[in-house]
C-alpha cells in the first residue's frame, strides 16, 4: 500500500510556490549537464498531483537541445523549484530540494540516473 502525501515548496525567495501530491517516494539524481549543475534531484509527478499555487507571472523558461523539457524557473532568484521534463512531457519534475519541511530528503529513496547518455537509459524511468 502506497502512502499519499502532500507536500508544498517553492522557490528560494517565496515568489513560486506550489503544492504536490506524492505516492511514489523515489527520485532520480540525475548526470546530464543541466541537472548536475542545478543538482536536481527529479520527483516526476503527473500534472493532475501538481497545483501552482502563485508566482506564474514570475516563472520564465530555458529550453536547449531538442526543446521538449521546459526548463522553469523564477527570474527574481533564479531558482529551478520544477519544470516540464522531456521524459514526461505530460507531468512535471519536482526538484526535491525545493519541498518544504526538515527530513524530507530522507523520505525518498534516491536513485543515479545516467542522463548524461539519456537516448540509451529514457527506458529505465518509471511512469507516471
Amino acid at each position: 500500500m502506497t502512502t499519499l502525501n502532500t507536500f508544498e515548496g517553492g522557490c528560494h525567495c517565496g515568489a513560486v510556490r506550489f503544492r504536490v501530491v506524492v505516492d511514489k517516494y523515489k527520485v532520480d539524481e540525475c548526470n546530464c549537464s543541466i541537472c548536475l549543475k542545478k543538482g536536481f534531484l527529479h520527483l516526476i509527478v503527473p500534472s493532475v498531483k501538481f497545483t501552482l499555487l502563485q508566482g506564474a507571472e514570475v516563472l520564465t523558461t530555458y529550453t536547449f537541445n531538442t526543446g521538449v523539457a521546459q526548463h522553469t524557473f523564477c527570474r527574481i532568484c533564479g531558482i529551478h523549484s520544477f519544470y516540464t521534463p522531456r521524459s514526461h512531457p505530460d507531468g512535471f519534475s519536482v526538484n526535491l530540494r525545493c519541498l518544504d519541511g526538515e527530513n524530507v530528503l530522507s523520505r525518498f529513496e534516491i536513485v543515479p540516473f545516467d542522463g548524461s547518455n539519456w537516448e540509451q537509459n529514457i527506458h529505465k524511468l518509471d511512469s507516471i
